[in-house]
């Protein structure tokens, strides 16, 4: 193997950072969406019903894309055949840049992130923790 296919430590430390930083910020999220669909529909029965309801209800469809990205980091951190590339990291960092996009205007994701950051403090220091990580 190779100086240019081996892991590099920093690499996978920023990645494992990236990723610990986004699953806090994916569960402030659940949390805080979870709050408005109880208020707007009652109590969520059960953690089975609540799980149903992340994978099934399109209250919470905007949060999915996050949940897969999260979910594909994992899958990247526990691969041992493929090494963790500096130059990966910035990819991936780029993708998660572009699942976090917020958007006062519109009616997609980008607002939906955009309404869950202006109600709920806790999201602002999540997402903030996210941002710190990414380069530019």
């Amino acid at each position: 193997m190779n100086g240019e296919n081996r892991s590099d430590d920093g690499a996978r430390a920023r990645l494992q950072a990236l990723r610990d930083a986004l699953l806090k910020l994916h569960k402030t999220l659940i949390d805080s969406e979870r709050v408005g669909y109880e208020q707007t529909f009652g109590p969520i029965t059960s953690p089975a019903n609540f799980l149903r309801l992340l994978t099934q209800d399109p209250w919470f469809a905007w949060l999915r894309p996050l949940s897969g990205f999260i979910t594909s980091l994992d899958e990247i951190l526990d691969a041992k055949e493929e090494p963790i590339t500096h130059g990966r990291v910035e990819e991936l960092s780029k993708t998660a840049r572009e699942l976090l996009v917020v958007e006062e205007n519109g009616d997609g994701a980008g607002r939906q992130y955009f309404e869950a950051l202006q109600r709920d403090p806790d999201v602002v220091l999540a997402h903030s923790a996210v941002v710190k990580l990414r380069p530019t």
